[in-house]
């Protein structure tokens, strides 16, 4: 028996930019290529002010996103408005380009309920963010399942990191996924790190994308860094299960540039030089250095790009502070359908703490 599987690996554009293989029809639409580049620094300029917030004590935990941004975008540009989103921690761009307002993300972050509250009508039935981990994957297989019931054209994308792969919520979820053959497209980020565990001691199989098969349906690795590459085959996997063909898993290598959580100090369990090498692989200055060689993008450009986005998110952070106080009730409003007797109690007390501290605010 072979102890390596060959599975498919897409990637179009090296480290630097350059063309590795010829692209598909679709690449020759530079506005498209220029919009999935406007939401990459998008994205990477919100999580700068994320994690700034975060330092500052003005939003709790976050997870960051620096390195990862083209697998959220390319799921984000590529999924349509009936379709579910069935995200984790790390899925900011997948988000915002869903409809999620920034402003709910901090809100989120920030332990306010409202972050979960979606305004726009376009993410209604979209999940919001999973922190427990690997939960979501089943989640997201009972959404597809709703959808093959129904007969809809519709599919469930959920996503989630290396270490998620090895709990029993994903490998479960991979297996109803392959017995009723559902609607649901698995991303994995495999960013090389789960916490302080590296993907090399994570697991002993060659692939992340192999555990697809054992469960029935098609896996393949992607680079994670390499936005064509992502959006043709996340074209084909979302494509391929609209079609009632079954569920695709895509393992997108990248790589976390930063810190797992703003609760985590990565430089304890990593050297300063893989950190070093894996920022010359990050996907923006890829894409960047891409458009450049066609004479499509240049410095001047990229400024103006620059202050708009951070015009934009300078009013979402505005947005989210005048946001004001959550009414009391919110953290226990979404618990239960009907909140029972026996935590009666714990409600109370709650409130009376709660008392107790805005009298000790105005003594």
């Amino acid at each position: 028996m072979p102890d390596r599987l060959q599975l498919p690996y897409t990637r179009y554009l090296d480290p630097e930019g350059r063309l590795l293989a010829a692209l598909p029809d679709w690449a020759d639409d530079f506005d498209l290529l220029i919009r999935l580049y406007r939401q990459m620094v998008l994205t990477r300029l919100f999580d700068q002010k994320a994690v700034a917030l975060q330092r500052t004590g003005r939003i709790g935990t976050y997870a960051p996103t620096v390195g990862q941004e083209a697998i959220g975008v390319a799921i984000g540009a590529l999924m349509r408005a009936d379709d579910v989103l069935v995200p984790y921690y790390r899925d900011t761009a997948a988000q915002v380009m869903r409809g999620v307002r920034m402003e709910e993300i901090l809100l989120y972050w920030g332990g306010d309920e409202r972050g979960s509250a979606y305004v726009e009508p376009a993410v209604g039935q979209d999940f919001p963010l999973c922190v427990p981990i690997a939960t979501q994957a089943l989640h997201a297989c009972g959404v597809a399942t709703a959808m093959k019931i129904r007969g809809e054209h519709r599919v469930a994308v959920t996503t989630c990191g290396d270490g998620a792969t090895s709990k029993g919520d994903f490998l479960e979820a991979l297996n109803v996924a392959g017995a009723w053959q559902l609607p649901v497209v698995f991303v994995v980020n495999n960013n090389q790190w789960a916490i302080s565990v590296p993907r090399r001691i994570q697991c002993g199989a060659p692939t992340l994308a192999q555990k697809a098969i054992g469960a029935g349906f098609h896996g393949e690795q992607v680079d994670g860094n390499d936005i064509l590459a992502l959006y043709d085959r996340l074209r084909w996997a979302l494509e391929r299960a609209r079609q009632g063909k079954g569920p695709v898993l895509l393992e997108c290598l990248s790589y976390r540039l930063g810190d797992h959580t703003t609760a985590d100090d990565a430089t304890r369990y990593r050297s300063a030089d893989e950190v070093k090498q894996a920022w010359r692989e990050e996907p923006i200055k890829r894409l960047q250095a891409f458009l450049a060689a066609q004479g499509v993008w240049d410095e001047k450009r990229e400024q103006t790009l620059v202050g708009e986005c951070q015009a934009q998110v300078q009013r979402a952070v505005e947005a989210f502070e005048a946001a004001g106080e959550q009414p009391l009730d919110s953290v226990f409003d979404h618990v239960y359908a009907q909140w029972p007797a026996a935590l009666a109690e714990q409600r109370e007390m709650f409130h009376e703490r709660a008392a107790r501290r805005e009298e000790k605010r105005h003594e």
